[in-house]
């Protein structure tokens, strides 16, 4: 079939809408009709080849849609259902047996490396592959091709526009502190970075009962929407009073730190500011190579601990049906993060995510 897809051509380039040719599922493959998409972090890092997606490719992968056609064997969801697409897993491996997908030992081929397992790509142009299948689904087009181990089906009546992006940042934020740091009622927590998964990060904090709600971030208008959504204090971290004020609310230091800015530098000073047995979690997608630094007596003498943390240790079949259910009840507004955009408009919504100016733009795919 003919779909309309944002195609990346050469590294750093602006996506161009181009019409190309997408096949019928294979097997254990789910055709999906894409109602709208996220624009992550991690799209531009894989058009600049930070992580070296093979191109021409089409990015996307935080979709919602509707279920138009199913591969053979296809059992999860019907035609018609709605769903939201996240990252795609093995299914296999210990990491996927063990209900922790997000740790699969395939992640980065089944989701980055722009083929379906055999080496072939869905999508072509004029008989020219190109790459497909990033995140398991390549969802910057009109259709994509997705599988059973990366969708997942959510109730009808959530509007369904606004979840695709509960596929990839907004789970990274909020499972970081429900699913891996677990943060206890009572505890002290600090995100450094409030864009959409930090923000998210604050939310579940107020949803874990956190007493102390802390926000780190340079902008102002982050720090005063971290404010509103749960945090009990938002700071400039520039401004060097951060640690002496944290101090004076909890002395013996926070019981939860996230990092989501991937800076060598902030994760030092991170870990400096753990209690004994504090837990700094990392989300942020650092260079790579980058190396960060950190006292081991400081670490070892008081078991802290210093732990990756991928996709928000999100079981999707569970925790995204979870996170419609709170937002639904308005416990989890992660609506106030969104900005939409037309789908013609890609290059604006990732401008103004690149600047700062949105903190989760979402692309409308004409009707």
């Amino acid at each position: 079939m003919k779909i309309t897809a944002a195609v990346t051509r050469s590294p750093g380039a602006p996506m161009t809408l181009e019409q190309l040719d997408l096949e019928a599922p294979q097997a254990g493959e789910i055709l999906v009709k894409i109602v709208a998409v996220g624009v992550c972090h991690t799209d531009m890092v894989m058009r600049d080849q930070h992580i070296p997606v093979p191109l021409p490719a089409v990015m996307g992968h935080e979709a919602s849609g509707i279920v138009e056609a199913l591969g053979a064997g296809v059992h999860k969801v019907a035609v018609g259902d709605h769903v939201v697409l996240s990252f795609n897993s093995c299914g296999e491996c210990p990491s996927c047996r063990d209900h922790q997908p997000a740790y699969c030992y395939d992640f980065f081929g089944r989701n980055f490396g722009g083929r379906r397992p055999d080496g072939s790509s869905a999508l072509s142009r004029e008989c020219t592959a190109v790459s497909g299948n990033v995140f398991g689904q390549s969802s910057f087009a009109t259709h994509a091709l997705c599988h059973e181990a990366n969708v997942v089906k959510v109730r009808n009546d959530a509007p369904l526009r606004l979840l695709g992006p509960l596929g990839c940042g907004i789970q990274t934020g909020a499972g970081a502190v429900m699913n891996a740091l677990k943060v206890r009622p009572g505890s002290s927590f600090l995100v450094f970075g409030a864009g959409s998964v930090g923000l998210s990060a604050i939310m579940a904090a107020k949803l874990m009962g956190a007493a102390f709600i802390f926000a780190a971030d340079l902008k102002p208008a982050r720090r005063e929407i971290a404010l509103e959504l749960g945090a009990t204090h938002a700071f400039d971290p520039t401004l060097g009073d951060m640690e002496s004020q944290i101090a004076q609310l909890v002395p013996a230091g926070l019981d939860y730190v996230l990092d989501t800015t991937g800076i060598p530098a902030v994760i030092t000073g991170a870990i400096k500011l753990l209690a004994p047995r504090g837990v700094c979690g990392l989300v942020g997608a650092a260079a790579p190579g980058a190396t960060s630094s950190f006292d081991l007596t400081h670490v070892m003498s008081a078991g802290r601990v210093i732990r990756g943390i991928v996709e928000g240790e999100s079981d999707i079949d569970n925790f995204i049906p979870k996170l419609v259910e709170l937002y639904m009840e308005g416990r989890f507004p992660f609506d106030r993060l969104v900005r939409y955009y037309p789908f013609d408009a890609i290059e604006q919504a990732i401008h103004d995510s690149e600047t700062g100016v949105a903190i989760k733009p979402i692309l409308l795919m004409p009707d």
